[in-house]
């Protein structure tokens, strides 16, 4: 931006300022130059797009038979080939990308808002609340996860929407501790020394300025929290406790196929396939974003 003015003789010079950037475009700009991050996120996008549009992209439906066309190998008609149940594997795959990125995405969304909510309180009150709170998060992590979620979904049931409650669980600990540590630091900066002396409430304080200065972690961890999310859809998937038949979920996929890995490879290969380009993709991002967001990655 250019700027005229005057000196002390009534002489006409410029001023030039520069325009201030925004510290979320210096980590777009940031983004944007790390190729492999761009990479994962067009992989996510491109999932994403399969999920939203499933019905129109999918060249049948997940759950049509043609028992005269059991197992068999990719073709023009069928480019990933047919299961046992003579189903378009191709369909499948393409109705499961929406039900993992389903779980995926609110599943972490419920980790993120109980867990900050828990950090939060945890890391600004301190005390007998902080006690309680890290407490409780080093007794959830001392479980392994996996099998943790397996305790939850065998109390609740067998169903896809308590593999999302029970992965969502799971994670409370690691948004919850990440975020305490982050309101640890951040209160103790002046501006915070500031609004409470000027008498602004806590929750103001909280919402505020705290918590939009603890946010750049959490959006890191998020992104790389949902390929985990993924995989413990899977898993659980996997092991009859997530989605249930005729769902077309991906881990769901596996299990139902496994029985046929040598006579027929393709029923495993493209459900495992796009499980791995889902996680890659979002582990891609997941780093992408932390670099652009974390100052001690900058130069």
């Amino acid at each position: 931006m250019v700027e005229p003015a005057k000196n002390l003789n009534n002489q006409t010079v410029v001023i030039k300022s520069e325009k201030v950037s925004s510290p979320w475009l210096e980590a777009w700009k940031g983004f944007k130059k790390n190729k492999l991050a761009v990479v994962g996120a067009c992989i996510v996008l491109f999932f994403i797009i399969l999920a939203i549009f499933a019905p129109i992209i999918a060249p049948s439906g997940f759950n049509e038979h043609e028992y005269g066309k059991t197992l068999q190998p990719p073709s023009s008609e069928h480019w990933f080939g047919t299961d046992d149940f003579g189903r378009d594997i191709l369909s499948r795959v393409i109705f499961g990308a929406r039900v993992s990125l389903w779980v995926g995405f609110f599943s972490v969304l419920g980790s993120i808002v109980i867990g900050c909510a828990l950090g939060i309180i945890a890391g600004y009150y301190g005390k007998w609340v902080d006690t309680i709170i890290s407490r409780f998060f080093d007794i959830m992590l001392a479980f392994p996860s996996i099998l943790l979620a397996i305790a939850i979904v065998a109390v609740l049931g067998p169903s896809l929407q308590n593999a999302l409650i029970a992965i969502a669980i799971i994670n409370v600990p690691n948004f919850g501790r990440l975020i305490r540590s982050k309101v640890l630091s951040v209160k103790q900066e002046e501006y915070i020394m500031a609004a409470k002396a000027l008498g602004m409430n806590d929750s103001r304080i909280l919402f505020k300025h705290i918590l939009p200065n603890s946010i750049a972690p959490i959006i890191v961890q998020g992104t790389l929290a949902i390929a985990t999310a993924i995989i413990e859809c899977a898993a659980l998937g996997f092991l009859g406790l997530g989605a249930q038949p005729p769902t077309a979920e991906w881990g769901k996929m596996l299990a139902d196929s496994r029985q046929y890995l040598i006579q027929a490879p393709w029923t495993m290969i493209f459900p495992g396939l796009a499980i791995m380009l889902t996680v890659l993709g979002f582990n891609l991002m997941g780093d992408g974003l932390r670099d652009a967001l974390d100052p001690k990655m900058k130069n």
